[in-house]
């Protein structure tokens, strides 16, 4: 199984305003529900459709998917804003029964006083099996950002992605992902490769006859470019912080680097879903440990922890 986190679907497009954004995402969403409303329905194929390691059969109806979920800090390859970020973000996802899928998704950052909605994204993509052990996915998805966001992942406006995952004799699920992150103008595109390993642990018949517990413990390593971090310390104003003359030094050498590809982070979670009938609960613990961070003598001016907690908890309907 492959956990692709709300990490990295955050980027931004300065050309729209918050009103615009809302009006475009509102919209989008408002069309994948009465879409919903005249599509035949029935469980969910691919990655978001919780099965035993052993059955990959495709299903043979198309799904519709939505619900609200609530991250307790916006984090991005490892990286964090100067203050926590929690962000509520409801979504909506259709999926045909070929494994194409469209969704949408809007950011709401509850601690902000004004201009709450900070962004969300488009999404289409595919799931498909390849044999009955090894599967994969495509996806390319439009992020939108307020011209105010200072989330880490502001510069990114748009992500290709794909992915493979082979189970390994139900014992364990090896995965590799690549993201291509098309920036806004005037900032060099990122390339990320994941790599994560997962074990599922399913109990069946916990309170009911049909319902349904799933723990995947799972590690990642996240590799790859920051450009994306170049944007927000510029934006941050880092650059033009009252620095002596050896802590610019250090900023410069580093951010001179911000290019290069390197290892950024690893992830260590354990993702739970609870399934019964159209319900589905999922709660998802990240502790990420932190690699080639700011030089030290420099760390004060901006928060850059050498490892974080966060939580993802979410609750959906699926027909």
């Amino acid at each position: 199984m492959y956990f692709t986190f709300k990490l990295l679907r955050n980027p931004c497009l300065n050309c729209y305003m918050i009103k615009p954004l809302q009006q475009i995402l509102l919209t989008a969403i408002f069309l994948l529900f009465n879409y919903t409303a005249f599509s035949q329905t029935g469980a969910l194929p691919g990655t978001d459709e919780t099965k035993k390691p052993d059955d990959k059969a495709k299903t043979e109806t198309s799904s519709f998917r939505f619900g609200l979920s609530y991250l307790s800090n916006n984090v991005f390859m490892g990286r964090t804003d100067t203050v926590q970020t929690p962000t509520i973000a409801p979504t909506a996802k259709y999926t045909l029964k070929s494994g194409i899928y469209f969704s949408g998704t809007m950011d709401f950052l509850p601690n902000k006083k004004k201009n709450k909605l900070d962004g969300g994204d488009l999404t289409a993509g595919y799931d498909f099996d390849i044999t009955d052990d090894l599967s994969g996915s495509v996806s390319y998805a439009k992020l939108f950002y307020s011209s105010t966001s200072t989330q880490i992942s502001a510069a990114v406006s748009s992500t290709f992605n794909a992915n493979l995952t082979y189970d390994i004799g139900n014992i364990i699920s090896p995965s590799v992902s690549a993201d291509y992150n098309i920036n806004k103008q005037g900032i060099n595109n990122d390339l990320f490769v994941n790599v994560a390993l997962t074990h599922d642990f399913i109990a069946e018949g916990i309170f009911t006859d049909k319902d349904l517990i799933l723990v995947s413990p799972t590690i990642i390593l996240n590799t790859g470019s920051q450009n994306f971090y170049d944007a927000y310390l510029t934006k941050k104003k880092l650059k033009n912080a009252k620095l002596n003359a050896k802590q610019t030094a250090l900023l410069n050498t580093y951010t001179n680097q911000l290019s290069h590809y390197a290892l950024l982070d690893y992830e260590i979670s354990a993702p739970f879903e609870y399934k019964n009938g159209p319900f589905i609960f999922q709660f998802t613990p990240i502790y990420a440990i932190v690699k080639n961070q700011l030089p030290k003598e420099v760390q004060s001016k901006i928060s850059d922890q050498p490892s974080v907690f966060f939580f993802e908890i979410g609750a959906f309907l699926k027909f």
